[in-house]
Protein backbone atom coordinates (compact mmCIF):
# COMPACT_ATOMS: atom_id res chain seq x y z
CA UNK A 1 0.00 0.00 0.00
CA UNK A 2 3.26 2.56 0.75
CA UNK A 3 4.48 2.10 -3.05
CA UNK A 4 0.53 2.56 -4.14
CA UNK A 5 0.14 5.76 -2.37
CA UNK A 6 3.78 6.87 -3.05
CA UNK A 7 2.73 6.31 -6.91
CA UNK A 8 0.03 8.53 -6.66
CA UNK A 9 2.05 11.52 -5.03
CA UNK A 10 4.60 11.29 -7.21
CA UNK A 11 2.19 11.16 -10.49
CA UNK A 12 0.04 13.95 -8.87
CA UNK A 13 1.24 17.67 -10.11
CA UNK A 14 -0.09 19.35 -6.40
CA UNK A 15 -2.10 18.08 -3.64
CA UNK A 16 -3.92 15.30 -3.37
CA UNK A 17 -6.42 14.92 -0.78
CA UNK A 18 -7.40 12.31 1.41
CA UNK A 19 -10.25 11.05 0.20
CA UNK A 20 -9.65 11.06 -3.11
CA UNK A 21 -6.42 8.59 -1.71
CA UNK A 22 -9.26 6.58 0.02
CA UNK A 23 -11.38 6.15 -2.61
CA UNK A 24 -8.75 5.38 -5.54
CA UNK A 25 -6.79 3.25 -3.01
CA UNK A 26 -10.27 1.19 -1.47
CA UNK A 27 -8.64 2.21 2.17
CA UNK A 28 -9.55 4.30 4.84
CA UNK A 29 -8.18 7.66 6.25
CA UNK A 30 -6.68 6.10 8.95
CA UNK A 31 -4.84 3.75 6.83
CA UNK A 32 -3.87 6.49 4.76
CA UNK A 33 -1.97 8.48 7.88
CA UNK A 34 -0.13 5.26 8.75
CA UNK A 35 1.46 5.07 5.60
CA UNK A 36 2.05 8.72 4.96
CA UNK A 37 3.75 8.81 8.51
CA UNK A 38 5.77 5.40 7.80
CA UNK A 39 6.94 6.75 4.27
CA UNK A 40 8.21 10.43 6.36
CA UNK A 41 9.95 8.02 9.26
CA UNK A 42 12.04 6.41 5.42
CA UNK A 43 12.95 9.98 4.52
CA UNK A 44 10.23 11.46 2.21
CA UNK A 45 9.30 14.95 2.47
CA UNK A 46 5.53 15.19 2.43
CA UNK A 47 3.52 18.45 3.20
CA UNK A 48 -0.15 18.04 4.66
CA UNK A 49 -2.10 21.02 4.24
CA UNK A 50 -6.12 20.83 5.76
CA UNK A 51 -8.69 21.05 2.96
CA UNK A 52 -5.52 20.30 0.53
CA UNK A 53 -4.90 17.05 1.47
CA UNK A 54 -0.85 15.71 0.88
CA UNK A 55 1.97 16.53 -1.42
CA UNK A 56 5.29 15.40 -1.95
CA UNK A 57 8.16 17.47 -1.54
CA UNK A 58 11.16 15.60 -1.75
CA UNK A 59 11.95 12.13 -2.04
CA UNK A 60 15.32 10.11 -0.77
CA UNK A 61 17.74 8.25 -3.32
CA UNK A 62 16.79 4.89 -1.77
CA UNK A 63 16.18 1.44 -3.34
CA UNK A 64 13.17 0.28 -1.30
CA UNK A 65 10.25 -1.89 -2.81
CA UNK A 66 8.08 0.99 -2.52
CA UNK A 67 10.33 3.67 -3.76
CA UNK A 68 11.11 1.48 -7.19
CA UNK A 69 7.82 0.53 -7.85
CA UNK A 70 6.30 3.79 -7.64
CA UNK A 71 8.57 4.37 -11.08
CA UNK A 72 7.75 0.80 -12.27
CA UNK A 73 6.21 0.42 -15.31
CA UNK A 74 6.05 -3.23 -16.61
CA UNK A 75 3.76 -5.68 -17.42
CA UNK A 76 5.53 -8.87 -15.59
CA UNK A 77 8.83 -8.11 -15.03
CA UNK A 78 9.92 -7.18 -11.49
CA UNK A 79 5.95 -7.47 -9.75
CA UNK A 80 7.76 -9.75 -7.54
CA UNK A 81 9.89 -7.37 -6.03
CA UNK A 82 13.11 -8.00 -3.25
CA UNK A 83 15.11 -5.35 -1.78
CA UNK A 84 17.71 -5.27 0.53
CA UNK A 85 20.01 -2.90 2.67
CA UNK A 86 22.42 -5.22 1.86
CA UNK A 87 23.06 -8.98 0.86
CA UNK A 88 26.17 -11.27 -0.22
CA UNK A 89 24.85 -11.07 -3.98
CA UNK A 90 21.87 -10.25 -6.09
CA UNK A 91 22.64 -13.13 -8.72
CA UNK A 92 23.01 -15.67 -5.54
CA UNK A 93 20.00 -14.34 -4.00
CA UNK A 94 17.81 -14.91 -7.31
CA UNK A 95 19.04 -18.52 -7.33
CA UNK A 96 17.93 -18.95 -3.79
CA UNK A 97 14.63 -17.86 -4.87
CA UNK A 98 14.36 -19.65 -8.03
CA UNK A 99 15.26 -22.84 -5.89
CA UNK A 100 12.18 -22.56 -3.64
CA UNK A 101 9.58 -22.26 -6.54
CA UNK A 102 10.06 -18.15 -7.36
CA UNK A 103 8.32 -17.22 -10.74
CA UNK A 104 9.22 -16.00 -14.04
CA UNK A 105 10.31 -11.97 -13.67
CA UNK A 106 11.19 -11.88 -9.79
CA UNK A 107 13.77 -9.51 -9.06
CA UNK A 108 16.44 -8.86 -6.21
CA UNK A 109 17.57 -5.40 -5.83
CA UNK A 110 20.59 -4.41 -3.15
CA UNK A 111 22.15 -1.05 -1.46
CA UNK A 112 25.19 -3.25 -1.02
CA UNK A 113 26.58 -5.99 -2.20
CA UNK A 114 29.33 -7.86 -0.52
CA UNK A 115 30.38 -11.19 -2.76
CA UNK A 116 29.11 -10.13 -5.96
CA UNK A 117 31.15 -11.09 -9.49
CA UNK A 118 31.73 -10.41 -12.62
CA UNK A 119 32.21 -12.23 -16.23
CA UNK A 120 35.12 -14.56 -15.39
CA UNK A 121 35.10 -14.73 -11.63
CA UNK A 122 36.05 -11.17 -11.02
CA UNK A 123 34.79 -9.79 -7.97
CA UNK A 124 32.12 -7.04 -8.36
CA UNK A 125 31.37 -5.01 -5.08
CA UNK A 126 28.22 -2.42 -4.32
CA UNK A 127 29.20 0.24 -1.46
CA UNK A 128 25.51 1.26 -0.12
CA UNK A 129 23.90 4.02 -1.99
CA UNK A 130 26.05 4.26 -4.69
CA UNK A 131 25.09 2.27 -7.27
CA UNK A 132 22.85 -0.62 -8.41
CA UNK A 133 23.39 -4.09 -7.92
CA UNK A 134 20.20 -6.28 -9.62
CA UNK A 135 19.45 -9.36 -10.91
CA UNK A 136 16.31 -10.60 -12.34
CA UNK A 137 14.81 -14.13 -12.79
CA UNK A 138 13.92 -15.79 -16.16
CA UNK A 139 11.95 -19.05 -17.45
CA UNK A 140 12.55 -19.09 -20.74
CA UNK A 141 11.18 -21.97 -23.55
CA UNK A 142 14.21 -21.68 -25.38
CA UNK A 143 17.26 -23.51 -26.82
CA UNK A 144 19.63 -23.18 -23.70
CA UNK A 145 22.71 -22.38 -26.58
CA UNK A 146 20.75 -19.12 -27.23
CA UNK A 147 20.83 -18.02 -23.73
CA UNK A 148 24.01 -16.49 -24.39
CA UNK A 149 22.25 -13.60 -25.96
CA UNK A 150 20.11 -12.66 -23.39
CA UNK A 151 23.69 -10.50 -22.09
CA UNK A 152 23.42 -8.52 -24.89
CA UNK A 153 19.93 -8.03 -24.93
CA UNK A 154 20.26 -6.71 -21.53
CA UNK A 155 23.51 -4.42 -22.64
CA UNK A 156 21.08 -2.82 -24.87
CA UNK A 157 18.28 -2.35 -22.28
CA UNK A 158 21.10 -0.94 -19.74
CA UNK A 159 22.45 1.51 -22.63
CA UNK A 160 18.50 2.70 -23.79
CA UNK A 161 17.67 3.58 -19.77
CA UNK A 162 20.69 5.10 -18.81
CA UNK A 163 20.01 7.39 -22.05
CA UNK A 164 16.76 8.19 -21.49
CA UNK A 165 17.23 8.73 -17.21
CA UNK A 166 20.45 10.68 -17.37
CA UNK A 167 20.85 11.74 -21.38
CA UNK A 168 24.71 10.37 -20.80
CA UNK A 169 25.20 8.70 -24.44
CA UNK A 170 26.94 5.52 -23.49
CA UNK A 171 28.26 2.68 -25.67
CA UNK A 172 28.49 -1.42 -25.53
CA UNK A 173 32.01 -2.99 -25.26
CA UNK A 174 31.36 -6.42 -26.83
CA UNK A 175 29.71 -8.42 -24.97
CA UNK A 176 28.42 -7.21 -22.06
CA UNK A 177 30.22 -3.93 -20.35
CA UNK A 178 28.96 0.04 -20.75
CA UNK A 179 31.56 2.49 -21.32
CA UNK A 180 31.30 5.81 -21.34
CA UNK A 181 34.46 8.00 -22.24
CA UNK A 182 36.44 5.09 -22.80
CA UNK A 183 35.72 3.66 -19.04
CA UNK A 184 33.37 0.97 -17.67
CA UNK A 185 30.34 1.93 -16.13
CA UNK A 186 28.12 -1.32 -15.95
CA UNK A 187 28.99 -5.30 -16.02
CA UNK A 188 26.51 -7.75 -17.03
CA UNK A 189 26.46 -11.31 -15.61
CA UNK A 190 23.88 -13.97 -17.07
CA UNK A 191 24.25 -17.29 -15.45
CA UNK A 192 21.36 -20.29 -16.09
CA UNK A 193 20.59 -23.70 -14.57
CA UNK A 194 19.94 -26.21 -16.56
CA UNK A 195 18.51 -30.11 -16.36
CA UNK A 196 19.83 -32.41 -18.59
CA UNK A 197 19.71 -30.05 -22.00
CA UNK A 198 16.94 -28.05 -20.68
CA UNK A 199 16.36 -24.76 -19.15
CA UNK A 200 15.23 -24.56 -15.65
CA UNK A 201 15.71 -20.83 -15.34
CA UNK A 202 18.38 -17.83 -16.33
CA UNK A 203 19.33 -15.17 -14.22
CA UNK A 204 20.33 -11.69 -15.44
CA UNK A 205 22.56 -9.67 -12.88
CA UNK A 206 23.95 -6.22 -13.41
CA UNK A 207 25.94 -3.18 -11.47
CA UNK A 208 25.59 0.42 -12.70
CA UNK A 209 28.28 2.66 -10.97
CA UNK A 210 26.03 5.38 -10.07
CA UNK A 211 27.02 7.94 -7.26
CA UNK A 212 30.58 6.84 -6.62
CA UNK A 213 32.65 10.27 -6.54
CA UNK A 214 36.13 8.61 -6.93
CA UNK A 215 37.63 5.54 -7.58
CA UNK A 216 40.63 3.60 -6.18
CA UNK A 217 44.09 4.21 -8.07
CA UNK A 218 43.92 0.81 -9.97
CA UNK A 219 40.78 1.32 -11.71
CA UNK A 220 40.74 5.03 -12.43
CA UNK A 221 41.34 4.25 -15.77
CA UNK A 222 39.50 1.83 -16.20
CA UNK A 223 36.16 2.76 -14.40
CA UNK A 224 33.24 5.68 -14.20
CA UNK A 225 30.24 6.55 -12.82
CA UNK A 226 27.34 8.40 -14.16
CA UNK A 227 27.85 11.17 -11.19
CA UNK A 228 31.35 11.28 -12.59
CA UNK A 229 30.18 11.63 -16.35
CA UNK A 230 27.03 13.88 -15.95
CA UNK A 231 28.38 16.07 -12.91
CA UNK A 232 25.56 15.50 -10.51
CA UNK A 233 23.91 12.70 -8.32
CA UNK A 234 21.21 10.50 -9.97
CA UNK A 235 18.08 8.93 -8.52
CA UNK A 236 19.18 5.41 -8.54
CA UNK A 237 14.80 4.26 -8.54
CA UNK A 238 13.92 5.84 -11.73
CA UNK A 239 16.80 4.36 -13.48
CA UNK A 240 16.77 0.26 -11.82
CA UNK A 241 12.89 0.82 -12.56
CA UNK A 242 14.12 2.34 -16.70
CA UNK A 243 16.31 -0.82 -17.08
CA UNK A 244 13.70 -3.83 -16.04
CA UNK A 245 10.97 -1.77 -18.53
CA UNK A 246 13.38 -1.59 -21.43
CA UNK A 247 14.84 -4.68 -20.64
CA UNK A 248 11.14 -6.19 -20.74
CA UNK A 249 10.65 -4.74 -24.27
CA UNK A 250 14.05 -5.91 -25.96
CA UNK A 251 13.28 -8.98 -24.36
CA UNK A 252 9.97 -9.85 -25.61
CA UNK A 253 11.29 -9.24 -29.40
CA UNK A 254 14.70 -11.38 -28.78
CA UNK A 255 11.65 -13.79 -27.94
CA UNK A 256 9.97 -13.56 -31.41
CA UNK A 257 12.57 -15.16 -33.41
CA UNK A 258 15.08 -16.52 -30.43
CA UNK A 259 17.73 -14.41 -31.97
CA UNK A 260 19.33 -11.03 -32.40
CA UNK A 261 17.52 -10.58 -35.82
CA UNK A 262 15.30 -7.22 -34.57
CA UNK A 263 18.13 -6.09 -32.19
CA UNK A 264 21.30 -6.24 -34.38
CA UNK A 265 21.25 -2.81 -36.13
CA UNK A 266 20.32 -1.19 -33.04
CA UNK A 267 23.40 -3.03 -30.77
CA UNK A 268 25.92 -2.90 -33.62
CA UNK A 269 25.39 1.25 -33.87
CA UNK A 270 26.05 1.32 -30.08
CA UNK A 271 29.28 -1.20 -30.14
CA UNK A 272 32.10 0.66 -29.24
CA UNK A 273 34.90 -1.28 -31.52
CA UNK A 274 33.26 -0.90 -35.22
CA UNK A 275 35.32 -0.97 -37.75
CA UNK A 276 38.25 -0.60 -35.68
CA UNK A 277 41.10 -2.57 -34.89
CA UNK A 278 41.15 -4.94 -31.71
CA UNK A 279 42.95 -7.26 -29.70
CA UNK A 280 41.21 -11.14 -29.40
CA UNK A 281 43.05 -13.09 -26.37
CA UNK A 282 42.28 -16.77 -26.78
CA UNK A 283 44.29 -18.28 -23.74
CA UNK A 284 47.54 -17.13 -24.16
CA UNK A 285 46.83 -16.19 -27.80
CA UNK A 286 46.67 -12.88 -28.57
CA UNK A 287 45.58 -12.00 -32.53
CA UNK A 288 44.99 -8.40 -34.01
CA UNK A 289 41.63 -7.86 -36.30
CA UNK A 290 39.24 -5.50 -37.71
CA UNK A 291 35.58 -5.56 -35.76
CA UNK A 292 32.82 -5.54 -37.88
CA UNK A 293 29.96 -5.53 -35.82
CA UNK A 294 27.99 -8.70 -34.42
CA UNK A 295 25.54 -11.65 -36.18
CA UNK A 296 22.20 -12.51 -35.52
CA UNK A 297 23.35 -14.73 -33.35
CA UNK A 298 25.05 -12.37 -31.39
CA UNK A 299 28.91 -13.32 -32.02
CA UNK A 300 31.67 -10.66 -32.96
CA UNK A 301 32.42 -10.84 -36.31
CA UNK A 302 36.01 -10.11 -37.45
CA UNK A 303 38.34 -9.71 -40.21
CA UNK A 304 41.64 -10.46 -40.78
CA UNK A 305 44.25 -8.79 -42.61
CA UNK A 306 43.75 -10.48 -45.82
CA UNK A 307 40.05 -9.86 -45.62
CA UNK A 308 38.79 -13.19 -44.00
CA UNK A 309 35.95 -12.82 -41.72
CA UNK A 310 35.01 -14.77 -38.91
CA UNK A 311 32.84 -15.26 -35.99
CA UNK A 312 34.07 -15.11 -32.09
CA UNK A 313 31.80 -16.51 -29.52
CA UNK A 314 32.01 -14.53 -25.91
CA UNK A 315 32.89 -17.57 -23.76
CA UNK A 316 35.88 -18.36 -26.00
CA UNK A 317 37.42 -14.86 -25.83
CA UNK A 318 38.26 -11.29 -24.39
CA UNK A 319 38.62 -8.61 -26.35
CA UNK A 320 40.49 -5.58 -25.85
CA UNK A 321 40.98 -1.82 -27.69
CA UNK A 322 44.68 -1.71 -28.93
CA UNK A 323 45.87 0.49 -26.59
CA UNK A 324 44.30 -0.79 -23.82
CA UNK A 325 40.86 -1.78 -22.29
CA UNK A 326 38.43 -0.25 -24.84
Amino acid sequence: MKSKILKELKNADDYVSGQQLCERLGVSRTAIWKHIKALRAEGYEIDSVTNKGYKLVMEPDLLTKEEVSSCLHTRWLGKDLHCYETMDSTNLEIRRLAEAGAKHGTVAITEEQTMGKGRRGRSWMAEAGTGIAMSFLLKPQIEAQNSSMLTLVTALAVNKAICEITGICAKIKWPNDIIVNGKKICGILTEMSLQMDEINYIVVGLGINVNIDHFPEDLIDKATSLQIEGGRKIKRAPLAAKVLECFEKYYERFLKTEDLSLLQDEYNKLLVHTDQKIKVVRGSKEETFLSRGINHRGELLVEDEDGKVSEVSSGEVSVRGILGYV
